[in-house]
Formats: structure tokens, sequence, C-alpha cells
């Protein structure tokens, strides 16, 4: 089943003319996400590189980002996506614990589109290498957005803390 998500900046005052929305789908364990960041004018956004790698701290500049968690676990894994088309994934044993690259993904199968004032990132991976498609999901789908001022903007389904925390188990709010 298919299901809709609308991203909410961290704070009232970093509200901007952007606005992110998407999809998410787990078909058995083929999961698809679609984000689709209108207001690009007003965001940075990095040009496409010829050959994407594996990068860290993609998170410092406009970025998409999932959280997969196990249900009934304190497992989880971090995806970085980023308009360049470079990318990680993280696993973490408990809230930012033991954080390590997962080495069964050797890329992410993601594009960008760009046209008039809006960008859209589409994934489609296969999770085959961390779950199993009996296993629940918790899923917490996040974006960071660099201003032209190169103010940065945290996106989340949901904020439960005082400051901007991703990691924050009770912020996945999606089910698959």
């Amino acid at each position: 089943m298919k299901s809709s998500f609308a991203l909410i900046p961290f704070s009232d005052h970093q509200v901007s003319p952007v606005s992110i929305t998407g999809t998410i789908e787990r078909q058995h364990n083929l999961l698809k996400v679609e984000y689709l960041l209108l207001g690009q004018s007003q965001v940075i956004t990095p040009a496409t590189v010829n050959h994407p790698s594996r990068q860290n701290d993609l998170w410092k500049h406009t970025c998409c980002e999932l959280f997969l968690g196990l249900q009934g676990s304190t497992e989880y894994w971090e995806f970085n996506l980023s308009p360049t088309g470079d990318w990680n994934v993280y696993h973490f044993l408990d809230y930012r614990q033991q954080q390590q690259e997962v080495i069964g993904f050797n890329s992410l199968p993601f594009q960008v589109l760009h046209q008039d004032d809006t960008w859209q990132l589409k994934l489609e991976v296969d999770l085959q290498s961390i779950v199993t498609p009996e296993q629940s999901l918790e899923v917490g789908i996040t974006a960071v957005t660099e201003a032209r001022n190169h103010q940065l903007t945290y996106w989340g389904l949901t904020h439960t803390a005082a400051e901007a925390d991703f990691h924050r188990r009770d912020s996945y709010l999606l089910k698959l």
C-alpha cells in the first residue's frame, strides 16, 4: 500500500516558501520512496555528479533522509540521499549507538529530476541485504534543506524533541 507524507520544518521561524511531500510504498522487500520539493529556487541544490558514490556528512547540505527501524527492536538504518546522486546507508544497534556503514549496498538506485521550481527524488531499493519481507518496519522520513543564505532547515514527519533529532524512534510515524 502506498502512503503519502508531508514534511514539516523543525521550527515555525524557519518556514519558507518551500514544501516537501512524497509517497512511500513497500512491495515485499522492494521499497519505493518519492520526495517532491517545491521551492527549489529557495534552496541550494548541488548539481548531479557524473559518478555518484558513498559519502559521509551529506546532511550538512540539502539531503533527503530515510530511517527504517525494526518494529519491536532498537535496531535501525539511516539512508542519506543527496541531490548530487551521492548516498550512504548506516546501521545503528540502538539510538545513535554503534554507527556502521552498511556494506550490503554498493549503490543506491535513485534519480533526481529538476523541473521549473521543483525537484523530485525517486528511490527504488531492494532491502534484502538488511531485512526480510516478513519483518515490520517503522519509518521516519526526513530532509535537510540549505537555504541560499546557507542556513539549514530540518524537515520531518514530526519533531518530538527540543532540538531537531531524526534518530528518535518516536518520530518514526509510518508503518510498513
